[in-house]
């Protein structure tokens, strides 16, 4: 078992909610490197020949079983790309952890892009979280772009719930999906962006097979100077339903841009979309204040609920 030092320790209590173990199948990386690896009876983790990253092959018979991918980055002056793909059997049930933490106490920025790609069986069930985070008491920015790929066989069941609330200078996602008949997706996305910080999440759902399915919800809370952009877009190529909500709160001096897009390419995709931006209710302000709160702590209240 591996000795993990007391910043990778904290870092893991963000990124990895669920906790992470050195048990079943597991894999750490540290700068680059595999810090530690376990496999599980129905979960093999395979280091990648050719690039940075790792195979990781689901079986069948796994359900409800869980598998730890987070990425640590203490190094200040340090990019780390790798490269993670996901085979997942027909009907198998997993509850993917990944994220990424940095934590850069030096001048120099430090980044970490991660390409994720998901081969999702016939009526497999994945769940895949993904927390961001940033710290340090360095001014080197915190970088991270993840590329999300996921391609859904027949019948199958996605939930990718992502969120980045603290410490990030400069985040651009990418998010692909293509989906097969009677496919399912859902999408939770929460972002929180404070000082001079940005953020990009761009995002095409192709709905390719009859029947299928996707619900995208985007919460964001721009403070400050910061600002977000989101492009999240439906293509329905089939009989299809699909609806897009993204909903952000704006204070101080932020900008926020919302660009949902749908596009029907067939008689039978019904698709709808949602976008609203603005500030705090002042009434929710005044009446949490009547209880005693200061404003600041009002608002965090706020928007804690509103991100949850």
């Amino acid at each position: 078992m591996a000795e993990l030092d007391k910043v990778t320790q904290a870092i893991l209590k963000y990124i990895d909610e669920l906790g992470f173990k050195q048990e079943g199948a597991f894999n750490l990386r540290h700068n680059g490197m595999a810090m530690c690896h376990g496999d599980s009876e129905h979960v093999k983790i395979v280091r990648k020949e050719d690039k940075p990253g790792i195979d990781v092959y689901i079986d069948g018979d796994a359900d409800g079983e869980e598998v730890h991918i987070p990425v640590v980055v203490d190094a200040s002056g340090f990019t780390d790309k790798v490269y993670n793909d996901f085979h997942i059997a027909d009907g198998a049930n997993v509850v993917i952890i990944a994220g990424c933490g940095i934590h850069n106490d030096g001048h120099e920025a430090s980044q970490h892009d991660g390409v994720h790609a998901f081969h999702v069986g016939k009526g497999a069930n994945v769940t895949y979280k993904e927390n961001h985070y940033g710290e340090g008491s360095g001014d080197g920015a915190r970088i991270l772009n993840p590329v999300t790929e996921i391609y859904m066989d027949d019948d199958s069941v996605f939930t990718l719930d992502t969120s980045q609330i603290k410490g990030v200078d400069s985040t651009k996602r990418e998010t692909q999906v293509d989906m097969g008949k009677n496919a399912k997706l859902f999408v939770v996305e929460k972002l929180m962006t404070h000082g001079d910080q940005i953020a990009e999440s761009n995002m095409e759902v192709r709905l390719n097979g009859a029947g299928s399915s996707a619900q995208i919800v985007s919460r964001s809370v721009a403070k400050e100077k910061s600002s977000q952009i989101f492009h999240p877009a439906a293509v329905g190529s089939n009989k299809c339903n699909a609806h897009i909500q993204c909903d952000s709160i704006i204070m101080d001096e932020a900008q926020v841009r919302s660009i949902p897009e749908i596009n029907a390419k067939h008689l039978d995709a019904a698709i709808i979309h949602e976008a609203a931006i603005g500030r705090i209710n002042d009434e929710q302000l005044v009446k949490l204040r009547t209880l005693g709160m200061k404003e600041e702590e009002a608002e965090n209240v706020i928007i804690e609920a509103f991100l949850n």
